[in-house]
């Protein structure tokens, strides 16, 4: 849902994308709040309100996201499919360099190594757009904070956006009803078919992230993390394939480093994987051998 969510995006036209992103924020909490209310999952709230630290992680998550929400809508709609894509084929490296330079994280060499080419890539493609990729790098580090203050805030998927849009309900609302003062707003102007467009953002929005809450405890983490690639692979193949945007050799270059970067990510992740997995069942079956003993004698006393 993730990948092909670039061929929604254009149907909403001719709204804007900051009208785009206000219907995405008010729809949003109209969904959820369904959707919690068929759960009956309202006892974190009190819990959220007593507690200004979270509360003021939140409002911070809600700006944080309102950026990339929003940049990404105005990325698709003007033909820069590519170049969304490429920031969060960015962004698992942004999130290592944040665990580093915030939470104080130890990389292992081979997450070094893939922070070095990752930086090449940047640069390469700096060169060859003649400026710094800013839409790739600001979607790829918008989504990184936005992960890193979820980890701090530390609540259910599903209430968090519930409390994220509900921070970001007011000011969209707002904005829309002044649209609809100016004459300006789309909604409801260009027949029922946009109109229902307009309101499934907040399914667009809400039925991905549920999705992955259900996953993320059913899904070993280094498949999850796996999965997370196909997103961008997606929309990068819609933006070469369907939107025919141009990929010049300095792209490709860009692109490949990017992709050996996220290799060597992978390969260090699952090799380590499969490290601790050793380790456990190793402590484990040396667990049962000591203890084999001491149940013999137990047994013949």
């Amino acid at each position: 849902m993730w990948g092909l969510v670039p061929l929604f995006w254009p149907l909403l036209k001719p709204a804007g994308a900051i009208e785009i992103l206000a219907h995405r924020m008010v729809w949003s909490l109209a969904f959820v709040g369904i959707a919690l209310l068929a759960l009956r999952r309202w006892s974190w709230i009190p819990e959220l309100v007593r507690s200004p630290r979270k509360l003021g992680l939140i409002t911070l998550a809600a700006a944080v996201i309102t950026v990339n929400w929003g940049l990404y809508i105005w990325s698709v709609n003007t033909g820069h499919v590519v170049e969304a894509s490429l920031g969060y084929f960015i962004n698992p490296l942004v999130t290592i360099a944040l665990g580093v330079l915030v939470l104080k994280e130890r990389l292992r060499p081979a997450q070094w190594a893939a922070v070095g080419v990752g930086l090449s890539a940047v640069l390469v493609l700096a060169i060859g757009y003649g400026r710094p990729p800013w839409i790739s790098l600001t979607l790829a580090f918008s989504f990184a904070l936005y992960g890193l203050v979820k980890k701090k805030v530390n609540i259910g998927g599903l209430e968090s956006l519930a409390a994220e849009t509900a921070v970001q309900f007011l000011p969209a609302l707002a904005y829309l009803v002044w649209l609809g003062t100016q004459g300006s707003l789309a909604f409801g102007q260009h027949g029922a078919g946009h109109t229902a467009l307009l309101a499934a953002t907040g399914i667009v929005t809400a039925a991905p992230l549920v999705c992955f809450g259900a996953a993320a405890i059913r899904v070993p983490l280094s498949t999850l993390g796996l999965l997370q690639y196909l997103a961008p692979t997606f929309q990068f193949l819609l933006g070469v394939v369907y939107f025919h945007e141009e990929m010049p050799a300095e792209r490709w270059a860009g692109f490949s480093l990017v992709w050996l970067a996220l290799t060597l990510l992978t390969w260090d992740a699952l090799r380590t994987a499969r490290k601790s997995r050793a380790e456990m069942e190793a402590a484990a079956a040396a667990s049962r051998t000591e203890t084999a003993p001491a149940a013999a004698v137990t047994s013949a006393s």
